[in-house]
């Protein structure tokens, strides 16, 4: 993957025709962003009109589980599914002896999402591993905010639902429109849940500390300074990293694109928009629209279509809180400051420390 975000770039002035090219229309693209455009329509329908929270959070769903196969799309869906079961029963598990302990917390911050970082590169499944640490450590992260354990709970609960519907709606419509694709040769079936080099590699665990430290620097400065409505810095420091330094730092460049047009879109449609929305048929008409430009770039090539997610996490996060839409325009703010925050201190992190870059490229890790 990592060699795919380097290598891919245009190596001349020529963005014109490279974002043209990347932007071209195709049957199949067009089938992806209406199943897309449909299911986060149907998230907010849904979520507002059941009351379900983290309204935000299930319409990003969407993106996140939409792949470009029948049964990669399921595959990721009932992976997603069990991680996120196991990462919320985990976190229960955790906060019965770190709730209202600080000093028991953010330890189990740190080691949950070193380990899910360490196994997203040593397990042959490694996105399960990521998703597994990464619900426990932002789970966690929100421990100070939460003024009583049964509303943590419920809170809990009510994640597990917003997330596990959201992406069984995005597997059933794939299942139902998506055409199928030619089966692919299969592979021989791996021996073993981790890579060969799994235990043998210092650069797994190197990468690890990288983005725990990373994230972790960002969380105690964000609560040092009693500015959690930036707490996107932590949740940035975990999703842009990757295999090489190069790589880490080109899909950075793609979530401040995304960052900037979500953010200004849902700007827009805050000041100038919702003011006179009086029903859910104009909502639904604007998400359907920023859907559609979030969902077009996110098809397309791994050259671009993390800046298509980035763009949907940014509306959808900036647009809506609970289970309603927000005019508040802090959030827009506060959104944008974290990314921006995360993004400055993983570039830093990763290349001062043990940098790890492509082999196309000049240096590598040491």
């Amino acid at each position: 993957m990592s060699a795919t975000f380097v290598e891919a770039r245009p190596l001349n002035s020529d963005w014109v025709a490279w974002l043209k090219s990347e932007l071209a229309p195709t049957s199949a693209r067009k089938i992806r962003t209406a199943i897309i455009v449909a299911g986060a329509v149907l998230c907010v329908v849904i979520s507002m009109a059941l009351q379900v929270p983290w309204l935000a959070t299930s319409a990003y769903m969407v993106f996140f589980a939409s792949k470009e196969s029948k049964q990669l799309t399921t595959v990721t869906g009932v992976g997603g599914v069990i991680a996120l079961t196991m990462g919320i029963g985990a976190t229960l598990l955790l906060y019965k002896f770190t709730y209202g302990h600080p000093e028991l917390r953010i330890p189990g911050m740190a080691i949950a999402l070193f380990l899910g970082m360490w196994l997203s590169r040593a397990l042959v499944i490694g996105p399960l591993g990521f998703l597994l640490g990464f619900v426990i450590a932002v789970s966690q992260s929100v421990g100070e905010e939460i003024p009583s354990p049964e509303y943590l709970v419920r809170q809990l609960l009510w994640l597990w639902i917003a997330l596990a519907y959201a992406i069984s709606l995005t597997v059933v419509l794939n299942l139902l429109f998506l055409p199928d694709t030619p089966s692919e040769p299969s592979h021989p079936k791996p021996k073993s849940l981790f890579v060969p080099d799994a235990f043998t590699n210092p650069a797994h665990v190197h990468f690890a500390l990288k983005v725990t430290f990373a994230a972790m620097f960002c969380y105690i400065v964000y609560e040092a300074i009693d500015w959690s409505g930036i707490h996107t810095a932590f949740i940035t420091c975990t999703f842009i990293a990757l295999e090489s330094t190069g790589a880490t730092l080109y899909k950075g460049t793609l979530r401040i694109v995304g960052c900037v047009i979500g953010g200004a879109l849902a700007l827009f449609s805050i000041v100038f928009l919702m003011p006179h929305m009086e029903t859910i048929a104009s909502l639904v008409v604007l998400v359907a629209c920023a859907s559609a430009v979030a969902g077009w770039v996110a098809t397309g090539s791994e050259r671009i279509s993390y800046a298509g997610l980035q763009l949907a996490f940014a509306f959808f996060y900036s647009v809506f809180q609970g289970y309603a839409p927000d005019t508040d325009l802090d959030n827009v703010r506060n959104r944008v400051v974290g990314i921006l925050f995360g993004l400055i201190v993983t570039g830093l992190v990763f290349q001062y420390i043990w940098p790890e870059w492509s082999e196309r490229g000049e240096r590598h890790g040491r």
